[in-house]
């Protein structure tokens, strides 16, 4: 009521079941715990609006819609329309992102009447907008699948996570940090595998066994009638006997 919009349906639902969500993990290095995943859903009270409010007290000081520039928007005609600091949209800030940028809730359209379309957008630690998801559901189901690494949300952009950050990535999540491979086509990650180049047979000339060369019939009847004699000889010898 007080910014005069609606929550987007499944971001409400949510909002139902539990007010805000938060959840840290750690890993262990030398037996000492180190903090390393968080995933952060900011509660209603917190769901703060980006860009309303100056960054200073000083009457004159900047606010975020003093670093409003449309020359950025020239050219991008396949990618959707960034938000805007100033009064044609609305932000609100769904994670902090431990100081690596936010998570923003946006209401792109917000005159005359604000439209009930939202996205999710990332901005940032230098102001500048990367897209993430058209709905609050995906955005969740990305963050748990990011295991909220840090950085994660760098993954997105066009100069992608840090070197550090990439090692947690090839560690716990290796498949998401090659975002690139997963745009291209399905077959990607099949072995081409071509069975004429691995089974190729080889002609092999046939080796002829050499056969023992048998022996003529006549000197093989000659040795048989030799031990027939001999056998006939030593028979009459021991019947003189």
């Amino acid at each position: 009521q007080k910014n005069s919009c609606i929550l987007p349906e499944d971001l409400k639902n949510f909002y139902l079941m539990t007010d805000g969500f938060q959840m840290t993990w750690s890993v262990k290095t030398d037996d000492t715990p180190m903090p390393l995943g968080s995933m952060v859903i900011n509660s209603v009270s917190k769901l703060c609006r980006l860009g309303g409010s100056s960054m200073y007290t000083l009457p004159n000081a900047p606010t975020l819609a003093d670093l409003e520039d449309d020359t950025d928007e020239e050219g991008n005609g396949d990618k959707p329309e960034k938000p805007h600091f100033d009064s044609r949209s609305l932000i609100f800030e769904l994670d902090p992102c431990n100081g690596n940028g936010k998570v923003c809730l946006v209401y792109k359209h917000a005159k005359p009447v604000v439209s009930p379309d939202t996205e999710i957008w990332f901005l940032d630690r230098a102001l500048y907008w990367h897209f993430l998801t058209k709905t609050f559901t995906a955005y969740y189901r990305l963050l748990i699948t990011h295991l909220g690494l840090p950085q994660w949300q760098y993954a997105f952009t066009s100069y992608g996570v840090s070197p550090q950050a990439k090692q947690w990535f090839n560690m716990y999540k290796p498949i998401t940090i090659n975002t690139t491979l997963l745009s291209e086509e399905a077959d990607t990650f099949v072995n081409k595998l071509d069975p004429n180049k691995v089974f190729k047979s080889k002609n092999k000339t046939p080796v002829m066994k050499k056969k023992a060369p048998s022996q003529p019939a006549g000197s093989q009847k000659s040795h048989t009638s030799m031990t027939s004699s001999k056998t006939s000889s030593i028979a009459g010898n021991s019947s003189r006997k």
